[in-house]
Formats: structure tokens, sequence, C-alpha cells
């Protein structure tokens, strides 16, 4: 039977430890960029939004959320051709990629065809997160670290949304999308270097060496 405290034991503390960080900055760019693009949309143009209609906004929003759908849908097969290490890098890059090019092009049309990518790599990341990080676990803790370090990053999704619009005066429309930029950057650096690539590999492969440990 695994212990709470075996998620500090020396051999794993870095994991549990980069682990919480990395869930904390997925979820503060996620719930940061996701209740703020909205307002975003709407915001007038001399106040640094794109000055859209609510209806119009509500579409632009609806097609953000079928490029989501679709990033939830493919992580899983996209993973099975490449891995699923490679696939989360993958996603994150891309979404550290189009995300400051969604805060700096003004033109809605420009906009309405970039939200679904940037959603689809911004979220379907998502998928594959449980099972990457479960596997960075021994088994008698394997459900307890990922359920803490889920949980506790949870504190970045909570703060995202209200830290949002009180940065925005400060560094701008697009220095915030800078920040959840810089924070998909560091979670791309972190699974680079804990995550091992297992595609091909048994479970009991897998666990073997951390068990060991």
């Amino acid at each position: 039977r695994g212990r709470l405290s075996a998620l500090f034991d020396p051999h794993i503390r870095a994991v549990t430890i980069a682990i919480t960080l990395m869930n904390a900055c997925c979820l503060f760019a996620w719930w940061g960029l996701n209740g703020w693009v909205p307002s975003y949309l709407r915001l007038p143009v001399t106040q640094g939004g794109i000055g859209l209609s609510s209806s119009a906004m509500s579409w632009f929003v609806m097609a953000m959320q079928v490029g989501m759908w679709f990033g939830y849908v493919s992580f899983g097969f996209i993973a099975d051709a490449i891995g699923r290490k490679r696939t989360y890098i993958f996603f994150v890059v891309f979404a550290a990629v189009l995300l400051p090019l969604y805060g700096i092009l003004r033109q809605p049309i420009v906009l309405l065809a970039l939200g679904p990518f940037v959603a689809f790599f911004g979220t379907g990341y998502f998928s594959g997160l449980g099972a990457m990080v479960a596997e960075l676990y021994p088994t008698a803790v394997r459900a307890t670290g990922a359920g803490v370090a889920a949980a506790v990053g949870r504190i970045g999704g909570i703060i995202g949304p209200y830290l949002t619009p009180v940065l925005v005066p400060a560094i701008g429309q697009g220095g915030v999308f800078v920040l959840f930029t810089g924070l998909l950057v560091l979670v791309a650096i972190a699974v680079f270097a804990l995550a091992e690539e297992t595609k091909g590999r048994s479970l009991e492969e897998i666990s073997a060496p951390a068990a060991a440990a």
C-alpha cells in the first residue's frame, strides 16, 4: 500500500514537484486563455480588443470549441502512431507558437480561422496528461501521485481566470498571450526532461525501474 509521504521520497520527489508545477502552468494558461478570450474578442478596439458584437463573438468561441473537440479526440490516435511524449510536446509547442499570433493579429476573419487551431493544440494535450504522468510513478503510488499533482496543480486553474484581467492593464493584451506562451514552453521543457517515451513498451517494463528505485 502506498503512502502519501512516498511522493517525496528522494527518487521521485523531483517528479512530484515538477509535475505539480507543470499542471499548475497548464491550467493557469488554459483557464486564463479561455476565460479571457470572449472578453478580448468583445472589447473595443480602442481598449486593445477586437470589437466584435456579442453574437459574432459567440460564433468565434464555438469555432474554437470545435477545434478543441478534435484536439481531444485526435491526441490518442497521434500518440499511438508516434508516442505519448512526442505527441504531448508537439501539441504544447504548437500551442505556444500559435498563442502569441492570436494576440498579435487583429483581423477578425484571420482570428476566426486561427482560433480552432489554437484550441486544437492548446487543449488536446490534456487527453494524454493522465496516462503520461501515471507512468512516471511506481505502482504503489501511481494513482496517488497523479491525483495529488493534478489536484494541487488546480491552484493554477483557480488563479488564471482571476489574475488575467488584472494583468491586462499592466502588460497589455499581447503581454498576456506571451505569458501563456511562456508557461507552455516551461511545460514542454518539463515533459522533455522528465517523461520517458513508452511507445511499444509494456507496463511491467515501464514500472520495473521505478519499483526497483
